[in-house]
């Protein structure tokens, strides 16, 4: 096939036109399936049955239960179900025998080296909100196959601990949901838009529009 006009000039050799019949066959056949009736089947999800799903804990906190831990009651959880994969103290380096044969992530160190060319990422050097540590290690922690068995005292307490190694908060210092919000992460600052976006904007973006970041003025 081939298109003359002024605004497309495609030749479509044969060989490649029959690459595309299969492609069109399967639009078409999902423009038929969402036509197709809706069949009556199961029942909408109760409360209960949805409330573990919905447990994402936000920027604001607000999702927050109560509870409270520190860094001292941290240590002991930490050494017992933590070190394992993490390391002491969240130093990392600890290689795991999974099916992928990879290490498990450092917590703690490499504060204010993110915009050098040897950064090290951790949750200490990294994360803007401590609420997202909460939100990682109540939803993800232990990791699969282990049972989740971490309470919400547990999780403020894990927190603690991580925060206080990276030099945050004291070891001494109780985090709960109102405590929690009142930490100032070393790399709050470090996002683009600043302060990082609580939810889209008004024309659906949530990531970072670089385009729209102010160029650094000429020398």
């Amino acid at each position: 096939m081939r298109c003359t006009t002024p605004y497309c000039r495609i030749r479509i050799s044969r060989s490649k036109s029959y690459f595309l019949l299969p492609v069109m066959a399967l639009l078409a056949c999902g423009t038929a399936m969402a036509q197709l009736p809706t069949y009556k089947v199961g029942r909408p999800a109760t409360e209960a049955e949805m409330r573990p799903w919905d447990a994402v804990v936000g920027s604001d906190g607000k999702e927050l239960p109560p509870g409270s831990g520190s860094a001292k009651e941290g240590a002991a959880l930490f050494a017992a179900q933590c070190s394992f994969c993490h390391g002491k103290d969240g130093q990392g380096g600890v290689i795991v025998p999974t099916s992928f044969g990879f290490t498990y992530s450092r917590l703690v160190g490499g504060v204010g080296t993110i915009n050098s060319p040897t950064g090290i990422k951790t949750v200490g050097s990294y994360m803007p909100y401590a609420t997202t540590i909460w939100d990682f290690i109540n939803r993800a922690m232990p990791p699969f196959p282990l049972e989740k068995n971490l309470t919400p005292d547990n999780v403020y307490a894990a927190v603690a601990f991580i925060l206080y190694k990276n030099g945050i908060i004291k070891e001494t210092d109780v985090m709960d949901k109102n405590s929690l919000l009142e930490v100032q992460m070393p790399n709050r600052h470090g996002f683009y838009p600043d302060p990082p976006q609580e939810k889209p904007g008004k024309d659906g973006y949530w990531l970072p529009r670089w385009e729209l970041a102010a160029k650094p003025a000429a020398k």
